[in-house]
C-alpha cells in the first residue's frame, strides 16, 4: 500500500499541474480570440494533399475555395489521375496537381513537394491543409495574420473532433485528441505545427530548405516543426484556427488512428514518447489499479485518492471544453452534446495513450490513406503496400 500511495501522490501532483495548464490554455484562447487581427493579407498558396473520398469530403473542401480572403489559390494534389475525389474537386475553382506514386517518401509529403513546385509566383505565404478538416470562411485570414510578425516561423491551428451521429468510439477519439490540442498555447517554443492548418512565409520555407528536409519522411508537420526549432523560429498557435473535423469512427478506426499518431511521434519526436508512456502508465496504475484495490479492500483513503484524481481531470476537461466553444461557436450544439464525454471519458483516454505507447514501442508499421509504411527512421520510410485511392 505504501508503494501505491507514493505513486498516487505523484499522480495527484501531475494532475494538479495538468489542471493549471488547462487554466492557462483557456486564458490563452480567450485572449487570442478577442484580439484584433493585423491587416496582413499577402497572396497565399493553399496546398491540400488529397487521396480518396472520405465521408464529408465535399463539405470539407468547399470552404477552401470560398474563403473571405482577397488573393489566394488552392492546389489539390493527387497521386493518380484515377482518384475519385478529382471529380468533386473539378467543380471548384482550384488547381489540380498529379504527383504520381511516392517512392521512399510518404505519399502526402511527396504530394506536398509536387505542389510546392507549382505554386503561383506571387505567393508570399504557403498554407498546408488536410481535407478531413472543415474550416470556416475566415480561417485563412486568421491563420495568416500572425505572420505579420516576421520573427514568427509559422502559424498553426489544430483539429477538434466533432461527432456527426455520436457513439462511444467517436467520442473517445475526441477526448483523446483534446489533450493534444490543449498542449498548445502561449509558449511558442513548445508549440508544434499541425499539417492540417499551418502557414509559413514562402521565404522562410525556401531559406530553411524544407523540401530537402522532407526527403524520406512520412510526417510533414513533425519535420517542419523540427526545422523551425533548429532555426530557433517560434511557432504561433492560433486558437481561431481550431478546425472542426466532423465525423464518426468505430473502435477499429479509433485504435488505428490513435496508435498511428503515437507511432509517428515515436519515430519523429522520440523525446516525447517515453514521458507519454510513463505518464499514462502512472495514471493507469494509480486510477485503474486503485479501483481494483477499492473493490478488494473498501479503503476510504483509496476512495478519496480516486475521487480527487478524477475531479482534477474532469475539471481540466470542462475548462478546456468551455474554452474551445469560443472559436468553434457555430458548432456549439454538437459540442454541448459532447460535454459528458469529456468529463467522464478522460481516464479512458489516458488508458488508451498507455496502450498506444506500448504498441509503438514494438512496431513502426502504419497504414495511412490506404498505404502501408514501415518507418525505418525519421528520414527513411519504406512503402510496404498500396491500395487504390
Amino acid at each position: 500500500m505504501y508503494v501505491y500511495y507514493f505513486l498516487a501522490a505523484l499522480a495527484l501532483w501531475f494532475g494538479f499541474q495538468s489542471l493549471l495548464n488547462g487554466l492557462r490554455f483557456a486564458a490563452y484562447v480567450r485572449r487570442e480570440t478577442g484580439r484584433a487581427l493585423p491587416d496582413f493579407q499577402p497572396f497565399v498558396s493553399v496546398i491540400a494533399p488529397t487521396r480518396g473520398v472520405e465521408p464529408g469530403f465535399a463539405e470539407n473542401v468547399w470552404p477552401l475555395v470560398g474563403q473571405d480572403y482577397p488573393a489566394y489559390e488552392v492546389l489539390f494534389v493527387f497521386d493518380e489521375l484515377a482518384d475519385p475525389a478529382i471529380e468533386i474537386v473539378r467543380q471548384f475553382d482550384a488547381k489540380t496537381v498529379i504527383s504520381g506514386p511516392a517512392e521512399g517518401t510518404g505519399q502526402k509529403v511527396h504530394n506536398l513537394i509536387a505542389a510546392v513546385n507549382q505554386i503561383d509566383p506571387r505567393c508570399e505565404v504557403i498554407v498546408f491543409v488536410d481535407t478531413d478538416a472543415r474550416p470556416g470562411k475566415d480561417w485563412l485570414r486568421k491563420l495568416v495574420a500572425p505572420l505579420s510578425n516576421e520573427k514568427v516561423g509559422a502559424s498553426t491551428g489544430y483539429r477538434w473532433f466533432i461527432p456527426e451521429r455520436g457513439g462511444l468510439a467517436t467520442r473517445w477519439r475526441s477526448v483523446w485528441n483534446a489533450s493534444i490540442a490543449s498542449a498548445l498555447g502561449e509558449n511558442m517554443d513548445k508549440n508544434f505545427c499541425w499539417g492540417g492548418s499551418t502557414a509559413i512565409r514562402r521565404a522562410t520555407f525556401e531559406r530553411l530548405k524544407v523540401v530537402e528536409r522532407w526527403a524520406g519522411t512520412v510526417s510533414d508537420d513533425f519535420t517542419i516543426t523540427r526545422v523551425l526549432k533548429e532555426a530557433k523560429l517560434p511557432i504561433h498557435f492560433t486558437p481561431n484556427c481550431l478546425v472542426p473535423s466532423v465525423g464518426d469512427c468505430d473502435f477499429r478506426e479509433l485504435l488505428e488512428f490513435t496508435t498511428r499518431q503515437v507511432k509517428i511521434t515515436r519515430v519523429y519526436a522520440s523525446h516525447l514518447w517515453l514521458p507519454l508512456m510513463l505518464g499514462s502508465g502512472l495514471f493507469t496504475v494509480v486510477f485503474f489499479g486503485g479501483m481494483g484495490l477499492l473493490a478488494m479492500t473498501g479503503s476510504l483513503p483509496v476512495l478519496i485518492t480516486l475521487a480527487v484524481l478524477f475531479l482534477l481531470g474532469a475539471a481540466k476537461s470542462f475548462i478546456r471544453w468551455k474554452a474551445i466553444r469560443i472559436p468553434l461557436a457555430e458548432h456549439k450544439s454538437k459540442l454541448n452534446h459532447d460535454l459528458w464525454a469529456h468529463v467522464v471519458l478522460w481516464p479512458f483516454a489516458s488508458l488508451l495513450y498507455f496502450y498506444n505507447t506500448i504498441v509503438a514501442g514494438f512496431s513502426r508499421r502504419i497504414k495511412w490513406r490506404g498505404i502501408t509504411y514501415e518507418l525505418k527512421s525519421s528520414t527513411e520510410a519504406v512503402i510496404i503496400s498500396r491500395e487504390p485511392a
